[in-house]
């Protein structure tokens, strides 16, 4: 993936840096906690990612973070090459930046950081009843797929998802189509 900055109003999108990386886990866990307040405990104890599954992203430049103008890092999205998209694993904005647009910004330098390597689209997993999570997704351009329109590999990661105890709560799988 192209590495590059990207400056979007007061927050910087870049190729995240291996020094980001723990702050990364931070941002996760921060964001993890609105989870407990919708009834959802069990996400906001669950584990951010590893470093080591954070370094291979940053590696292969499939990281990106949002700064801030005095550098503070408040956002991430980590994504795989799947299929002939672009899977957004993750993207997690830090409670105290959130409802500023941030994780759109992301998702939107993420596609067009794909769209230079001849990604057709971007997909995801998310829960479908949490406010923050299907219903923002539709409006940043996602449809939900109906099963007989997922993937092998899409299909392998809702298998996962469902092993970790992710289906505990409805999820959808969800795709937005890259404009060429």
């Amino acid at each position: 993936m192209k590495r590059s900055t990207l400056r979007i109003g007061r927050v910087r999108i870049r190729a995240a840096q291996p020094e980001d990386l723990p702050t990364l886990q931070d941002i996760e866990r921060a964001a993890g906690e609105m989870f407990r307040a919708i009834g959802m405990p069990e996400i906001a104890d669950d584990d951010p990612p590893p470093l080591a599954d954070l370094e291979r992203h940053q590696q292969e430049g499939t990281a990106w973070v949002a700064t801030t103008e005095t550098n503070e890092t408040v956002a991430y999205l980590i994504a795989d090459h799947i299929d002939a998209g672009l899977h957004i694993d993750q993207v997690s904005v830090h409670p105290n930046h959130g409802g500023k647009g941030i994780g759109r910004q992301l998702i939107d330098h993420a596609a067009a950081a794909a769209s230079t390597n001849e990604i057709t689209a971007l997909t995801l997993t998310t829960f479908r009843d949490v406010p923050w999570n299907a219903s923002y997704y539709e409006r940043c351009g996602f449809r939900t797929l109906d099963d007989y329109e997922l993937t092998p590999d899409l299909t392998a990661i809702r298998n996962r998802e469902a092993d970790h105890g992710l289906d505990r709560w409805p999820r959808v799988t969800m795709r937005r189509q890259m404009i060429s």
